[in-house]
């Protein structure tokens, strides 16, 4: 069946596909570089997430420092207070919730929740907007929405998997990280006949708190990829109504601003927590 709403002979099936395409350059096996024909290829560039993303995050730093660099003792602009809201929020949360010293936690948690929100913010455009605008330019697939990419959450969540190594071995030292994964949360006998199961002991702590320490960046970008690609996908079903999708999407959308919100504030938080954690000496 074609699809209803403007989307000319597509079938609904087609519709959605091609609404979750992303916009791709890699590779092919003669060293060509091809567009859209990177079924299977790793090493496949998902260019619209990438300028999106890109976008988004030189717009959230251009426009706090416009607003850091007007800002004003006397009455504030609207943005300037606007930002000082945030900022107020962002630096409460990490005085409360990181322990450690570290003067880069409160930018990099304003970094975070700011450019998360944009991002996810993406999602309330209407989901044809856009992709038809870009159509008319020649552009076939266009996803405006980088969190729902799982390569961009993913790469996200690896910079915070690196800062958290960096923070455990700066604040508790190389041997310090290793004991973390080894002595955990069974710590082997020291003395005695005990120690013949030290080695095993040792093994065990190795493989659970390796496993612990693999899932805080995997859980962290699949939890906001998650969310973001079912709303997304949401969005597009109700597309397919057509003309009668206003109400529906108006509602959706109420709903949603809660879930763009607060993914991003979770994913802020997390990061946080896992960072405090890092550098805490227990």
């Amino acid at each position: 069946m074609a699809t209803e709403g403007g989307h000319g002979t597509q079938t609904s099936g087609e519709y959605i596909t091609h609404h979750l395409q992303n916009l791709q350059v890699c590779k092919n096996e003669a060293g060509e570089w091809v567009w859209n024909q990177c079924a299977g290829n790793p090493g496949a560039i998902n260019v619209d997430s990438m300028f999106w993303s890109v976008s988004l995050g030189l717009l959230f730093c251009i426009s706090f420092w416009l607003a850091a660099r007007k800002s004003t003792s006397g009455t504030p602009t609207k943005f300037q207070a606007l930002v000082e809201i945030i900022y107020e929020f962002v630096d409460t949360s990490v005085k409360e919730t990181f322990h450690g010293k570290s003067n880069l936690i409160a930018p990099l948690a304003m970094t975070i929740f700011v450019w998360v929100f944009l991002m996810n913010f993406m999602d309330l455009i209407p989901v044809d907007w856009i992709p038809a605008g870009a159509a008319a330019i020649g552009i076939p697939y266009m996803k405006v929405v980088p969190t729902t990419d799982v390569n961009v959450t993913f790469g996200m969540s690896m910079a915070v998997f690196v800062l958290i190594i960096f923070y455990t071995i700066k604040y508790k030292g190389f041997l310090g990280f290793v004991s973390e994964l080894t002595m955990h949360p069974l710590p082997p006998p020291r003395k005695g006949w005990g120690l013949l199961a030290a080695p095993f002991m040792i093994a065990f702590n190795l493989i659970l708190e390796s496993v612990a320490l693999i899932a805080k960046p995997i859980s962290l970008s699949l939890r906001l990829f998650g969310n973001l690609f079912a709303g997304e996908l949401i969005f597009i079903l109700i597309a397919l109504i057509g003309w009668w999708q206003l109400p529906l999407h108006f509602g959706w959308a109420v709903f949603h601003l809660l879930i763009v919100t607060l993914q991003a504030f979770i994913f802020m938080m997390l990061t946080i927590v896992y960072l405090s954690l890092a550098s805490s000496e227990h």
